[in-house]
């Protein structure tokens, strides 16, 4: 079961999947790195590359080729003036004049255009005077071929002009003072320029195996850190997946042992597992308190707080159930031991004074006011007929009452409320008792009732009077149903009391006939002859009223018994039920 409050501090939420995309996306993130360091180290490699095999070992060459170039011309020109006979050197010179040079030249010249170019290093670019140097001695190469082919290879051209000392003069001296002090001069600018070309070339090497080093560096420095950050997520992976799930695993394995784990409190990952974990350690946390509820259950405290952990809560909403419905029985045995209790009571009092209805009255309203714990009662009983005269209901009992105002109360049929249950032959029950309908009275004053309860007593739509009591509480359903179980006992032994009653008359008048008759059986004898007659006839009558009055007598007996065993068998039954 997770609960959030506005006063909790806010916490970010990454997921699982969260989790492992952000760990892939790093490492993503640092190959993509790794790869554009090595994309840029290798364009460097490449660039070097391309410096050195396409710009500067060629330019380093080409110029290598115009030194060549340029002391082989000078060597051809001195042999074509001083060894007249030597043609291959003569064709050799005007090779280099006419297709050797120009090559070199062009080649160098297309060289040249690249000097500048971003693939060569800053040094070279700086040292602008490299073009200038090179311009310089194709100018001075350039006029020294020119003049050389004036001076000395259209002149010389055949013995004649060998044989010419001021030809072979001029040639000589232009051999002398210009050829080769200027092709020293050329060579100096190229050897100059060939020099940078070398130290261009380590340069471009020493960049390129710096670049190597770089990539290697680089490589190796990714490549550590991308492992060392994948095992750091694995790690934290696997620790905020494994920890929260062992913990799963264990509570599980617990409770399916029957076992709940100890309430260490724990903090887990904010994510699926972690709230996995932390509603198992609610559900644990529930289950004790679902444990404790039940305990408190079985040992009677139906009071004791629980909540579900949720609406949803199918064992904690079936132990409210079930609390409430062993409450609800709990309380209906409490209801019915006590009514059943109160029957047995009652059933004794009835069985032990069932001689006479004043001592039978007065047991019952007592007994029947402190069993309601209600705090007045009367009993009423109807009067015994007078010829034509209306049926009045007298109290003959009451329990705790204003005894000043009820002496000889009398109340007729339909009279108030006990003349209106009499009338009604039913049950009377009111919460909103009238104003000075009656007082309660004790030590702290008086004051009007709650409720009043007028039952009547009647036994096979047979009415013998009612039982009216006050209380300042009001009446459960269960009461008032005692009331009227009783009132039924009660209507059936004050009537078998009263059966009793003029039983006992009835033997007491034929006792006193029989003694009268008796006293007059001398006087009787004299006047035999006369009164025989009228004596058989006496005799006679009074066999038939003897006969008649132990008729009744055996009936009302048997009435009694009847109905004795049928309250016997009420209460047998309600003890089986009870039970």
């Amino acid at each position: 079961m997770e609960n959030s409050s506005p006063s909790k501090k806010f916490k970010l939420r990454l997921k699982i999947g969260n989790k492992i995309f952000g760990g892939f996306l790093i490492l993503i993130v640092l190959f993509a790195i790794n790869a554009f360091i090595i994309f840029l180290t290798g364009n460097n490699i490449d660039r070097n590359v391309i410096s050195s095999s396409e710009v500067v070992n060629p330019s380093k060459d080409a110029i290598n080729e115009l030194i060549t170039v340029v002391q082989r011309t000078r060597m051809l020109a001195t042999n074509w003036v001083y060894l007249q006979t030597n043609d291959e050197d003569k064709r050799a010179l005007e090779t280099i004049v006419r297709s050797e040079y120009p090559t070199t030249k062009q080649k160098i010249q297309k060289l040249m255009i690249n000097w500048d170019a971003d693939s060569l290093s800053a040094d070279f670019k700086k040292d602008s005077s490299q073009t200038a140097l090179i311009n310089g001695a194709f100018t001075k190469f350039d006029n020294l071929i020119k003049e050389t082919q004036e001076r000395i290879m259209n002149k010389l051209t055949s013995f004649d002009s060998y044989e010419d000392p001021t030809l072979k003069f001029e040639a000589s001296d232009f051999v002398e003072l210009e050829i080769i002090p200027q092709s020293n001069d050329i060579i100096k600018i190229l050897t100059k320029i060939k020099e940078k070309q070398e130290r261009l070339t380590k340069a471009s090497t020493a960049e390129l195996s710096n670049s190597t080093k770089n990539l290697r560096f680089y490589t190796l420095l990714l490549g550590g850190g991308i492992i060392i950050l994948g095992l750091l997520c694995a790690y934290l992976l696997v620790r905020n997946i494994t920890i929260p799930i062992n913990y799963i695993k264990d509570v599980v394995v617990k409770l399916g042992r029957g076992e709940l784990v100890d309430d260490k409190k724990r903090v887990f990952s904010n994510d699926e597992i972690g709230e996995m974990a932390v509603a198992t350690e609610n559900l644990v946390n529930g289950l004790k308190a679902t444990t404790t509820f039940a305990e408190n259950i079985g040992n009677g405290k139906y009071d004791s707080e629980f909540t579900p952990l949720s609406d949803h809560d199918v064992l904690g909403n079936a132990l409210l159930n079930m609390r409430a419905n062993l409450a609800r029985v709990a309380e209906e045995d409490k209801k019915r031991n006590w009514t059943t209790e109160g029957i047995a009571k009652f059933g004794e009092i009835l069985r032990s004074n069932n001689s006479d209805v004043q001592k039978l009255c007065d047991e019952i309203i007592g007994n029947m006011v402190k069993y309601l714990k209600a705090n007045q009662g009367a009993l009423y009983i109807i009067d015994e007929s007078m010829g034509d005269e209306e049926l009045t209901m007298s109290m003959v009992s009451c329990y705790a009452w204003d005894k000043k105002k009820f002496i000889n109360h009398k109340i007729h049929r339909g009279e108030g409320l006990a003349g209106q249950a009499w009338q009604e032959m039913d049950t009377i029950y009111i919460t909103d008792v009238p104003q000075n309908y009656i007082r309660i009275t004790s030590g702290l004053g008086d004051a009007n009732p709650s409720s009043i309860l007028i039952m009547p007593l009647k036994v096979n739509d047979q009415f013998y009077g009612v039982v009216e009591i006050a209380s300042f509480s009001k009446m459960a359903d269960y009461e008032i149903d005692f009331v009227r179980k009783v009132a039924e006992s009660i209507a059936s032994t004050v009537s078998t009391v009263k059966v009793n009653e003029r039983t006992q008359k009835l033997l007491a008048e034929s006792q006193q006939m029989t003694e009268e008759m008796r006293s007059q059986e001398e006087e009787m004898r004299q006047n035999m002859e006369e009164l025989q007659a009228t004596q058989e006839e006496m005799k006679r009558q009074e066999g038939e009223i003897i006969k008649a009055a132990n008729d009744k007598v055996k009936a009302i007996q048997e009435e009694s018994k009847r109905k004795e065993a049928a309250l016997l068998g009420q209460l047998e039954d309600l003890k089986k039920r009870a039970n």
